[in-house]
């Protein structure tokens, strides 16, 4: 008997041709998602929920709380972020049963617990890019939640300045047979640009509201104190300067906030403009803005983009990319890319350092997961473009060695919260 080569698509088929009576083409009302995820997701499928630490598939992941646990259950979740209380009531609830992610600040605490509880299974704990790499190998999803701006009637998508990691998701799934389902804010007759083109995608709903998107590198200057102002004029003056370090990425945090608002000030009297700081790899952060405005900045790639930004990104495409619609074009698979291999310094910051410069975000009763960092904070040795920053590293004399990443960590020793310097990462 001569092998079947097109179970996964057989069985695609089968699936959408289950609900044809719920769906006008790709399009599939609200009322019915219930029993549209009950009839399209079967028991142990591999389901990849968007839901990275902004931009989140807020009304799907609502949604599959609400299927029946007799018809959709043992699911394995694949979530970059685990941010939302539901993606942890699936599991308390049946639908799922062991997830593979990479950053669960929010639910961090929780996280730690239901896995002490046995009510979750972990797979493993990723950066990004290695989630990303594994949809396309041996964590291939049945399944797609994600979220988009916008769709048009035939199903094409316009994910706009919040592009983020919709299209690796989606291409993971798409191409190899899966399901793509997509949430949007509203169904228009005409796209401002297509982002993903609709045979891409199976069905698109049109949510109750839209996407919940997080405001996450906002940081109000006035909570900048005095100490985040020291730290950064001392990093400035002990790195920025002494490596000539033009291409970077900075973590999140008052800290970093700080060194961006010093560039056009402190920097500048230091006679540094020009010389460092020029190529990013960023969200657009309001705080860069002074010295976007002063000519401090050339380049600016994004993860994602940032509430409030979109009309300042839209003006300034010199410096942004942007598509012939204006808006900014974002994509974390990408800028992680970049984060590892293109620039020279990552800034950053974490939960405990031991006295060798070890740093970890997974501490005792804490599952924070590593999200970026890792890949953004590692010298990678596959590199083989030299820059001035990256030359300066060299320690060596032997005409073959290379030079490496500047990985900077600012932190407090003594925070409020807890210690960050101790003897042994626990």
């Amino acid at each position: 008997m001569s092998r079947i080569w097109t179970t996964r698509r057989d069985e695609k088929a089968r699936r959408i041709k289950s609900i044809a009576h719920l769906t006008q083409n790709a399009i599939l009302n609200k009322e019915n998602i219930i029993e549209a995820m009950e009839a399209l997701i079967q028991p142990g499928d591999r389901v990849v929920l968007e839901g990275d630490n902004q931009k989140q598939a807020s009304f799907l992941s609502e949604s599959l709380l609400q299927v029946n646990a007799s018809k959709v259950n043992n699911l394995h979740m694949i979530m970059s972020s685990v941010s939302r209380p539901e993606h942890l009531d699936i599991f308390e609830k049946g639908i799922a049963k062991k997830i593979d992610f990479s950053f669960s600040g929010p639910q961090s605490l929780r996280v730690s617990q239901m896995i002490e509880d046995g009510t979750l299974e972990i797979g493993e704990i990723h950066t990004y890019l290695e989630l990303y790499g594994r949809l396309f190998i041996d964590l291939i999803p049945n399944v797609a939640l994600v979220a988009a701006d916008k769709a048009d009637r035939f199903g094409n998508l316009y994910t706009g300045p919040n592009t983020e990691e919709t299209p690796a998701i989606v291409e993971a799934t798409a191409f190899k047979d899966g399901i793509v389902i997509v949430q949007v804010n509203e169904i228009v007759d005409e796209l401002p640009r297509i982002d993903i083109p609709a045979s891409w995608v199976d069905f698109v709903v049109e949510a109750d509201q839209p996407y919940q998107l997080e405001a996450l590198f906002t940081r109000d200057p006035k909570l900048i104190s005095e100490l985040h102002i020291l730290i950064g004029m001392m990093t400035i003056r002990g790195v920025y300067e002494k490596h000539q370090v033009k291409s970077l990425n900075h973590g999140i945090g008052f800290n970093t906030a700080a060194i961006e608002l010093l560039l056009p000030t402190y920097a500048e009297s230091l006679g540094l403009k020009g010389k460092i700081a020029k190529n990013w790899v960023l969200n657009p952060h309001p705080t860069l803005i002074p010295a976007i405005e002063s000519g401090w900045v050339d380049t600016v790639h994004c993860f994602g983009g940032e509430v409030g930004m979109e009309a300042y990104c839209a003006a300034r495409p010199d410096v942004f990319f942007t598509g012939k619609d204006g808006s900014l074009r974002s994509n974390r698979a990408f800028a992680q890319v970049a984060g590892q291999y293109a620039i020279d310094m990552f800034v950053g910051s974490t939960l405990q350092m031991d006295m060798r410069a070890n740093s970890s975000t997974v501490v005792s009763g804490r599952l924070a997961g590593f999200g970026g960092a890792p890949n953004m904070g590692h010298d990678p040795k596959g590199r083989r473009h030299s820059s001035e920053a990256w030359l300066d590293l060299i320690t060596s004399d032997d005409p073959l060695s290379k030079g490496r990443k500047l990985v900077v960590q600012t932190v407090e020793t003594f925070p409020k919260w807890e210690y960050t310097c101790v003897c042994r990462i626990t």
